[in-house]
């Protein structure tokens, strides 16, 4: 974030034990190994507490895949991620599902309170309205009917407020939706645009269940070659994934990287620098890009993304090749990147202090 500078927050430890991140088992004695007090920490108060969390952060800074990454620590039986746009996306199927539509809409009907007809509302989400604007109101209802769903469950919410006007709406959010004296923070995520530029680029996502991952930038264990194609591939590693070692996918239009997405991403900034200065909630800052020459000093060499490239050796196995990769930062400095489980353990030892654990 171009004025304000956030704080690095230090992941080394000594003794130096060395783990291989693209591993989810090594991950799992990777989190133990540097955050494993503060872990069983959060665990027990999640058993008879919850949270809410407020990611704020330019669009593709990682906020799925960090709130995802700290679930994998943690245990997500307690834990949800509820991105916003899903939820819209998700409605729309629940319209065309005579069962489902009839509770959504008994449901609207008793919690949204708001200006437009909740039948336009409807209409504005089937898509047979494109020029309105669908209200915040009806957002916090859509929101509040996701959550319920969730059965008590810690939240983070991904996608909100995602306009200067939502900002006194997510003041009292928590309140909204019936979480009453839980406690509520926002976790604020700066990455350089030259990372999330490349982020988009090389994404690849789980068709299964969505987890994020870069064929450059954070590979999964297992990779994969398709003959007729000609190229490589991800296998998804997430543990909780139903379809473990399915072909992770990119989209067409990230090979635009961030281009398309300029304006989008300027207001984020804007809506995330103005709650900067928002006093009375509590913050937690993840810090992506670190300065290249104090690298050594604040993390392990493993916890720097490295960049990745495969090529096919002599008897058509894959070799993956690794190398440092510098990127430069906000203000032109070269900085190193953090891999998301290192992102993980910072959010992991802030929010033991946010909740006073």
């Amino acid at each position: 974030m171009k004025d304000f500078e956030f704080p690095i927050f230090k992941t080394k430890k000594t003794p130096y034990k060395k783990f291989l991140l693209e591993d989810p088992s090594q991950r799992q004695k990777y989190f133990k190994y540097k955050a494993g007090p503060e872990i069983k920490k959060i665990k027990n108060y999640l058993k008879k507490n919850t949270f809410v969390a407020f990611l704020m952060g330019k669009k593709n800074s990682g906020k799925g895949t960090h709130s995802k990454m700290f679930m994998e620590a943690i245990g997500a039986d307690n834990i949800a991620h509820i991105a916003v746009g899903d939820i819209v996306r998700s409605v729309h199927r629940d319209l065309e599902n005579p069962k489902k539509k009839k509770e959504l809409i008994s449901f609207l009907k008793q919690r949204y309170r708001g200006f437009m007809p909740l039948e336009k509302a409807m209409d504005v989400i089937l898509g047979r309205d494109l020029i309105t604007l669908l209200p915040t109101e009806i957002i916090l209802a859509l929101v509040e009917h996701e959550i319920g769903k969730l059965k008590g469950k810690a939240v983070f919410i991904d996608g909100f407020p995602r306009n200067l006007d939502q900002i006194s709406y997510s003041l009292y959010f928590r309140a909204l939706m019936g979480y009453r004296d839980d406690p509520d923070f926002f976790i604020f995520i700066d990455v350089p645009d030259s990372v999330i530029d490349e982020r988009i680029k090389n994404r690849v996502v789980c068709p299964v269940c969505n987890a994020p991952r870069s064929l450059k930038l954070m590979r999964t264990q297992e990779i994969g070659y398709d003959k007729i194609k000609k190229e490589f591939y991800l296998k998804c590693d997430n543990s909780s994934c139903k379809s473990k070692g399915s072909r992770m996918i990119a989209k067409a239009s990230d090979a635009l990287g961030m281009a398309p997405l300029k304006e989008r991403i300027a207001l984020d900034e804007k809506i995330a620098r103005s709650l900067i200065d928002l006093q009375g909630v509590p913050k937690v800052f993840l810090r992506n890009g670190i300065p290249a020459k104090d690298a050594k000093n604040i993390a392990d060499d493993y916890e720097l993304t490295p960049a990745y490239s495969y090529e096919l050796d002599k008897k058509g196995g894959i070799k993956v090749i690794e190398k440092p990769w510098v990127i430069k930062g906000e203000k032109g400095i070269p900085s190193h990147s953090l891999l998301p489980p290192a992102i993980a353990i910072s959010l992991i030892k802030q929010l033991t202090k946010v909740l006073e654990l």
